[in-house]
C-alpha cells in the first residue's frame, strides 16, 4: 500500500538523480560536449520538475516534518534547512531563466546565469538530501 510518506525517499532519489545530472552536465560543456551538456541540463530540469510535482503533493497531504534531534545538532540542521529553503527559492526563477536563454541560443547570457544556477542548484539538491537523511533516518522524530 501506498503512504504519502513514502514520497519523502521518492523525493530525496528526485534530488540525488538531479546532482547527477547536473555534475555530469558541468563535465561535458567543459570537455566541449554540447549535445551532452543539453541532454544532462534538460534531464536535471525534467527531474527536478518531478521533484516539484510530488514535493507539493507531499507537502499538501502531510505538512512538515518534525525534527527529532537534540542538543548541538539541532541549530546545525536547522540552519543547513534555512539555507537550503533560501537556496530553493532562488532557483525557482533561476533555472527557467537560465534554461530559457540556453533554449533561445543566447550562449553568452546563458554562461552568465548559469555560473550562479548550478553551483546553487547543486547545493540544493545535496542540502535536500542531507535534510532527508538526517530528520528520517539519523533523528527522525519520536512522538511522546
Amino acid at each position: 500500500m501506498f503512504d504519502i510518506q513514502d514520497l519523502t525517499h521518492l523525493n530525496a532519489a528526485l534530488n540525488a538523480i538531479s546532482v547527477c545530472f547536473l555534475l555530469a552536465g558541468f563535465y561535458f560543456i567543459k570537455s566541449g560536449e554540447r549535445d551532452r551538456h543539453r541532454f544532462c541540463m534538460l534531464s536535471a530540469v525534467a527531474v527536478s520538475a518531478l521533484f516539484l510535482v510530488f514535493y507539493v503533493i507531499y507537502k499538501a497531504n502531510s505538512g512538515f516534518a518534525k525534527f527529532g534531534g537534540e542538543g548541538v545538532i539541532r541549530p546545525i540542521y536547522f540552519t543547513i534547512l534555512a539555507i537550503h529553503v533560501l537556496g530553493a527559492m532562488l532557483i525557482l526563477p533561476l533555472v527557467p531563466i537560465t534554461l530559457y536563454r540556453a533554449l533561445k541560443g543566447q550562449f553568452n547570457r546563458h554562461r552568465k546565469f548559469a555560473r550562479w544556477t548550478w553551483p546553487i542548484w547543486v547545493f540544493v539538491g545535496v542540502s535536500g538530501v542531507f535534510v532527508y537523511v538526517m530528520a528520517v533516518h539519523i533523528y527522525p522524530h519520536a512522538p511522546a
